[in-house]
């Protein structure tokens, strides 16, 4: 006889069995664009027309520049997923204000370079935002230099002067520096216009974990390694600032929140989360410190984005009942 197939057969498979249908990546990207909004005010607000020029050349190329190269390999274009203009609008608010050429070419890299040639997004291995930056950084060091772009017209229009970082770079070993937390955490002082405000940052950081968009072990971990790497370099003398003003100065919560919780980027383990969060946290103290640059989060992140396949490895959870018994 012929055997019968049953109309529902039984699917098998390893958990977890239920998924989240909702947490799709366009949903997340517009969590990471509602977290970004309080930067977005005070960027406008520091900087007026120039940030917004610079965010929306950022945006408009990554845009472009994902459609060309879907176009190129005969893919529909992936733009609906919003994943380019978040990458556009991190980068445009990572930059210091700087030559329309220099927005450009950072946002072909971070597209390109950055995430097609691995195969497009959830295949990347570094953060496209992050690549781009580093690109112009190496290659525009001029352009991007404290102090280095100044456009005058009738007025005074905009002048890039030191940021606190670069002070403190400078500053003759064992020298103390008059420390005010509070124009850090308000947003009044100089540096690219994602960074100006921590307050901003805080809140638009705290809305993406509560929201699950981001793994909070992440800025925890980071922030925590961070203060204690910067606590002892002060105390040592290799640094003027306490931990407190490392924390609140440069990219540092910026990055904690919006780029190295880049899901892609970083490990899917819980413990994982852990050590790539710390790892960023002292890496970003020692490039400060040690290096030739004032700021260190960018290159931190770089790194450690090169480990994410061996935490993961190496931080695979125990199952429940313990391992499997060898047969």
């Amino acid at each position: 006889m012929p055997q019968t197939q049953l109309p529902n057969p039984i699917q098998v498979a390893p958990s977890p069995h239920v998924a989240e249908t909702h947490s799709t990546t366009r949903r997340m990207m517009i969590d990471v664009m509602i977290g970004l909004a309080p930067v977005l005010v005070m960027a406008v607000l520091v900087f007026h027309w120039y940030a917004v020029v610079q965010m929306g050349l950022c945006v408009l190329v990554c845009m472009v520049t994902e459609t060309v190269c879907a176009w190129i390999r005969g893919r529909p274009t992936p733009v609906g997923d919003y994943s380019a203009a978040v990458t556009g609008v991190i980068l445009g608010l990572s930059l210091p204000w700087s030559p329309w050429y220099v927005g450009t070419l950072a946002s072909v890299v971070a597209i390109v370079l950055g995430k097609v040639v691995f195969g497009g997004l959830g295949y990347n291995i570094f953060n496209p935002a992050m690549v781009g930056r580093a690109f112009v950084m190496l290659s525009f060091a001029k352009e991007l230099g404290a102090s280095a772009y100044v456009l005058m017209g009738a007025r005074l229009e905009i002048l890039t002067q030191q940021t606190p970082l670069t002070v403190a770079k400078e500053a003759a070993a064992g020298v103390t520096i008059h420390e005010n937390l509070w124009p850090l955490f308000i947003g009044q002082v100089n540096g690219s216009p994602g960074e100006t405000s921590a307050m901003a940052l805080l809140l638009g950081g705290l809305y993406l974990c509560l929201r699950r968009s981001a793994a909070w072990q992440i800025p925890v971990s980071m922030m925590a390694a961070g203060f204690v790497a910067a606590e002892l370099a002060y105390w040592a003398g290799l640094t003027p600032y306490t931990a407190t003003y490392h924390l609140l100065t440069g990219s540092f919560l910026f990055g904690a929140f919006f780029i190295a919780t880049d899901p892609v980027t970083s490990p899917v383990t819980p413990k994982g989360h852990w050590w790539f969060g710390a790892g960023i946290g002292v890496l970003t103290i020692v490039i400060r410190v040690f290096s030739g640059y004032p700021e260190g989060v960018m290159f931190a992140v770089l790194l450690m984005n090169a480990t994410v396949p061996l935490l993961n490895r190496w931080t695979i959870p125990r199952p429940i009942g313990g391992p499997a018994p060898a047969t």
